[in-house]
């Protein structure tokens, strides 16, 4: 049996992070034999972060690495789909720039940021939790100044977006899932970045921006309903 290791669930989703969400998706479209184990401490594993998975060969980490070991055990991500090159292009696009446009809109609105500091870190005892959590945030905060988008405001960052969103939104039409009548690799990363984004805990101009988009958070909700395991 595989074991995934992950952050834990919460706001509604199976998991806070859209990789580990993207992670779960792939078990269960490979039709894995898996169980997950809550983690808030990435430090242990590979490259230091989550998810990871426990197979009989090793702990394996990072979520593309976690898609070609269940490739290499059979499973067939991509199904019918000829166009492989435009659906890796996309999924680039979920994972290197709409990842950061979802984190800053949770660790860089001083609204939010209480609501995910009691939720994330509950391990840390309450009354160390909020210095402790405040260095964590200085450092994704300076991670994602050091990326870039960080030091775009929050309209400027919705401008940057637009784009992303309307690539997506052009590119579903009236179809399903991004690549046609079939789910496919693309839609466990666009899907699970649209899902996380849409499940801020407060409202934001990017959640509204998606919510308000029927053919996006349509998109979003059919794939996590399919995917997401009971």
């Amino acid at each position: 049996m595989i074991t995934l290791i992950t952050y834990q669930a919460g706001f509604g989703q199976p998991s806070f992070s859209p990789f580990c969400v993207k992670a779960i998706w792939l078990l269960q479209a490979a039709g894995a034999d898996w169980q997950r184990e809550d983690s808030n401490d990435p430090r242990k594993y590979p490259q230091a972060k989550l998810p990871a998975i426990r197979t009989p060969e090793g702990i394996i980490g990072d979520s593309h690495n976690i898609q070609s070991y269940l490739e290499r055990q059979g499973a067939d991500f991509w199904g019918n789909v000829t166009d492989r090159s435009t659906g890796h292009a996309f999924i680039r696009m979920a994972e290197e720039h709409m990842y950061f446009h979802l984190l800053l809109d949770r660790w860089a609105n001083d609204d939010i940021w209480p609501i995910i500091r009691e939720n994330y870190f509950t391990d840390v005892p309450k009354l160390v939790r909020k210095p402790v959590t405040g260095f964590v945030r200085k450092a994704v905060l300076k991670g994602a100044d050091a990326q870039g988008l960080g030091r775009f405001t929050t309209v400027e960052r919705l401008e940057r977006i637009e784009p992303d969103l309307a690539a997506i939104a052009a590119r579903l039409g009236d179809q399903p899932y991004l690549m046609g009548d079939q789910i496919s690799l693309p839609d466990y990363s666009i899907a699970a970045m649209l899902y996380g984004m849409l499940a801020a805990p407060l409202s934001t101009p990017l959640k509204e921006r998606i919510a308000k988009d029927t053919i996006l958070s349509d998109y979003a909700a059919r794939v996590a309903d399919r995917m997401t395991p009971a």
